[in-house]
């Protein structure tokens, strides 16, 4: 791995994730997430089965591990009209097999971050989804607390869509989730008066929620303390009725 020390820059290159990096993509995932993927996630995405996936290797180490994993971005096309975002897109019957590209995980190593890889990793999402013609764009989900999370997609010019009430179901404590969109192949006017409108709403209700929690906690209520996640990954748990349940000892969410 990289020495945090050292003021060589790594050669970073980018390729498709294969069966070989199974153990590796297995140990990553359990050293940045909070909760354990089953072996079949795994296998699904080493061989392609349903997902689309990328990953991060340092050709300029001079061991074995110069082929070795050290981030990692996977993905899986949807149809858009099994999305929680099918009204923002402008189609009839005769567009119904428009798709969208979902970002399941993506993830760096602790000693290369800030090296500009998980953006490197998004924009071969983009570039992918990007090449596939009935494809209108990238979306995922942000715990609304990940502001580290939030500030990384924005910078990434992903547009923020809308709020999700009670999305996440984290040991027994509902959260809030923001979904972000980047638009591919006409998908829609990036900034569109209603997105404008929408994140004035969001930020909006996030400073009266801050006035609110201000005012019962001088009240003596008692007000549950949200702590921050780090950069990390983006789906944590498995899918029901579009919510998410998270367990575990901490809760990392979406970079």
């Amino acid at each position: 791995m990289l020495d945090p020390r050292s003021e060589i820059y790594p050669s970073i290159e980018y390729r498709p994730i294969q069966p070989s990096d199974l153990e590796v993509l297995e140990k990553i995932h359990l050293a940045l997430f909070p909760i354990r993927y089953e072996r079949e996630f795994f296998l699904n995405v080493v061989n392609g089965h349903g997902i689309i996936s990328w990953g991060a290797v340092d050709t300029s180490r001079s061991d074995e591990g110069r082929d070795e994993l050290i981030g990692f971005v996977t993905t899986r096309m949807i149809a858009a009209k099994d999305s929680e975002i099918e009204d923002l897109f402008r189609y009839n019957n005769s567009h119904k097999d428009l798709t969208l590209l979902y970002i399941l995980t993506l993830g760096v190593v602790d000693s290369y971050r800030n090296l500009g890889i998980a953006s490197s990793l998004v924009r071969e999402v983009i570039k992918h989804a990007a090449s596939v013609s009935n494809c209108r764009g990238v979306y995922l989900h942000v715990i609304s607390y990940n502001q580290p999370a939030i500030n990384f997609y924005k910078k990434m010019l992903f547009k923020l869509a809308r709020r999700l009430p009670m999305f996440y179901y984290i040991r027994g404590q509902h959260y809030d989730s923001y979904l972000f969109v980047y638009y591919v192949n006409g998908g829609r006017t990036p900034c569109s008066p209603l997105e404008i409108v929408t994140s004035f709403v969001v930020d909006f209700r996030g400073f009266l929620k801050m006035l609110v929690a201000k005012f019962w906690s001088k009240e003596g209520k008692s007000i549950p303390r949200w702590s921050r996640c780090k950069e990390s990954s983006t789906l944590l748990a498995s899918q029901n009725n579009n919510k998410r349940i998270i367990s575990g000892e901490d809760t990392r969410s979406h970079v």
